[in-house]
């Protein structure tokens, strides 16, 4: 008598693993569109939106290919904070193309300290995972997170200047602009340094 074949339920996807693609899908699609079809309109127009087109999705997916090369881990994702590190750049995106950015005075300052909020969830997540009976203390965290955080807006800004400050219109205000948006990813990498430690403390 044959052994009966057990057969194991096909796995489905984690919500945040289909928020990571569907992030990635909507960003570069609104990215062809700026490139390849509405590049003539004004919210796009010297926004370097052909650099974007490469170097978005290259960072949106170079925090999980890092981590699929350096973790033991393989078999559960982090699919959450790979998710909250992609949130930014599709609101990014999204900004540029709904125009906002122009037609609302408080857009950028807005997402210089929300979208760092955003990375720095998730870098709080990959810092604090798997942690079990002793946490970092919890000034550590947030130092880490707004430290990961600052560093990320400093490349972020020089980024900015070689594609499309730099020669452009916005040079002579360009100085004063990027302190502020320095300060505010930092803050905003801060707070969710703040927001990690104390979900930490209240896990453990």
């Amino acid at each position: 008598m044959s052994e009966p074949v057990i057969t194991r339920p096909a796995r489905s996807w984690p919500v945040a693993a289909v928020a990571c693609v569907v992030l990635l899908v909507l960003t570069v699609g609104q990215l062809l569109v700026a490139t390849f079809f509405a590049s003539g309109l004004e919210q796009f127009e010297g926004k370097g939106f052909g650099a974007r087109l490469v170097l978005y999705p290259a960072m949106m997916l170079a925090v999980p290919v890092i981590w699929w090369f350096v973790t033991t881990r393989r078999q559960d994702p982090p699919w959450a904070a790979f998710a909250w590190i992609m949130l930014p750049y599709l609101i990014d995106v999204t900004g540029n193309t709904l125009d906002l950015y122009d037609s609302l005075v408080w857009w950028d300052d807005a997402n210089h300290f929300v979208n760092w909020m955003f990375l720095g969830l998730g870098t709080g997540l990959l810092i604090t995972r798997g942690e079990r009976g002793r946490a970092r203390p919890g000034w550590e965290i947030v130092l880490l997170v707004a430290g990961v955080g600052a560093i990320m807006a400093i490349f972020w800004e020089v980024g900015e200047y070689y594609a499309f400050i730099r020669g452009g219109t916005e040079l002579d205000t360009a100085y004063t602009d990027t302190l502020g948006d320095e300060v505010l990813g930092t803050l905003g990498a801060m707070t969710a340094g703040a927001i990690t430690a104390w979900r930490t403390s209240r896990r453990l």
